[in-house]
């Protein structure tokens, strides 16, 4: 007996076989795989689907973790944050002038319908029902409006677009937040017509504002004449003979008052402003009037020393 247990104590051990290993190892990468097929995690701003066998579910799901039958059943994402659909349209205006326009639309959406737009449209709406109908209402309301009208009414155009496309879209739960007409492209020889009438219009504008301050000038000088012929008339009115008589005894006083008993030695064809000839007048009636008095005097002198 002792012989025996000697001999099963010195035999090798046995570990665990390799089929177990690599079974268990296979069961742990199922487990593995099962847990991590078993929930699906929806991102903010957009709503999840359950899609089961090919088959869509209604069941709307809003962002967060959720669970789901593993590889049986996914979930789709759909965005319903304001999303950018741009568009280029070209037609021709109401007075067949050929206009290419750039649009671009911000739209989103509807949470509560993402299940119809979903099953009936798919995915691919921005191309299967944005970008067609965003064409289609631009040439509609292109067609409405004059090319030139189009630049001045821009905003109009813009808020008639919008509003066909809301119209349009509702249809298909799609919310129409805002459109933006980027830009108008026209012909160059339309341009070149533009750019001339601009140019005509500047030139008539300026031609009409030189007239406007000519008129200006020419009324304030008129007003400025009258107020002068007012003021020498009103200056008129005051002066009188008596008023005349007096500026010019004033005159000749201060003259007097100045002069140092000399006479120009320039002569010219001005009157002086002192009058001399009353002087020179008063003085020789002076002379003459003392004349006879010498005379007399001369003759007494002469009787008496004759015997």
């Amino acid at each position: 007996m002792s012989t025996v247990t000697d001999l099963n104590r010195n035999a090798p051990r046995r570990g665990p076989q390799p089929g177990r290993i690599i079974g268990w190892s296979i069961g742990a990468l199922l487990v593995l795989l099962v847990a991590f097929n078993s929930y699906t995690t929806v991102e903010y701003g957009h709503v999840g689907l359950y899609k089961t066998f090919g088959k869509l579910n209604d069941n709307v799901k809003e962002p967060g973790i959720h669970l789901k039958i593993p590889f049986f059943q996914s979930v789709i994402e759909v965005n319903t944050q304001v999303t950018k659909a741009e568009a280029d349209s070209t037609a021709s205006s109401k007075d067949l002038q050929p206009v290419s326009t750039h649009v671009a639309v911000n739209y989103s959406v509807n949470k509560a319908s993402a299940f119809n737009l979903m099953n009936n449209v798919g995915s691919s709406y921005d191309n299967v029902i944005i970008n067609p109908a965003v064409q289609e209402i631009v040439k509609e309301v292109t067609a409405r409006y004059p090319a030139e009208d189009l630049i001045a009414k821009r905003d109009i155009v813009a808020a008639e677009i919008s509003d066909l496309l809301t119209q349009r879209l509702a249809k298909y739960d799609l919310i129409v937040r805002e459109i933006n007409i980027v830009n108008f492209k026209f012909s160059d020889a339309f341009n070149q017509s533009i750019e001339a009438k601009q140019v005509a219009q500047q030139q008539a504008l300026k031609a009409e504002n030189d007239l406007k301050r000519v008129q200006i000038e020419a009324k304030q000088l008129v007003a400025q004449a009258e107020a002068e012929a007012q003021s020498l008339k009103l200056k008129k009115q005051e002066v009188t003979p008596e008023l005349v008589q007096l500026k010019q005894i004033e005159v000749q006083e201060k003259a007097l008052d100045k002069w140092d008993g000399r006479l120009p030695s320039v002569t010219g064809g001005a009157t002086p402003f002192i009058d001399f000839t009353s002087v020179i007048r008063s003085n020789s009636s002076a002379s003459t009037s003392q004349a006879p008095v010498s005379q007399q005097s001369t003759e007494s002198e002469t009787t008496q020393t004759q015997p």
